[in-house]
């Protein structure tokens, strides 16, 4: 993560955009830990590409170890998928496979409320603890 500097606890919050080939060049568990590195520090973290549903089983299963009811009280999560046609070629498409390809937002479970979810949007509330 790049290194921000500390300007004081209600300055707002920090949302960390994580590229595709930059996910594209970590191990699953680098991707697990760089992410809930992340959420501990209070910070969003928005993914462009997702994760596999494995990566995604897996960082649940790590967040439910590490919770603890005076640090960290754990993640939500949402993911959507992008529009399918978008990147998929006229085969695909014809053949029913769907797009592996999504955007996924991930924050403290104390900070971010999802408000509204359908295929276009996600709509949260996020507030500063």
């Amino acid at each position: 993560m790049p290194e921000v500097t500390e300007n004081g606890p209600n300055d707002g919050v920090q949302i960390d955009l994580i590229g595709a080939d930059r996910m594209a060049e970590m191990a699953s568990m680098e991707k697990i830990r760089m992410i809930l590195d992340g959420v501990r520090d209070g910070n969003i973290v928005i993914l462009e590409t997702g994760l596999s549903p494995d990566e995604e089983s897996k960082l649940i299963e790590v967040t439910m170890t590490e919770i603890s009811p005076d640090e960290f009280n754990g993640i939500e999560i949402e993911t959507y998928p992008r529009s399918e046609t978008a990147d998929q070629s006229f085969l695909d498409r014809l053949m029913g496979k769907e797009s592996t390809q999504k955007l996924t937002v991930i924050g403290p479970a104390n900070q971010i409320e999802t408000l509204h979810k359908d295929e276009n949007l996600i709509s949260a509330l996020v507030s500063r603890k």
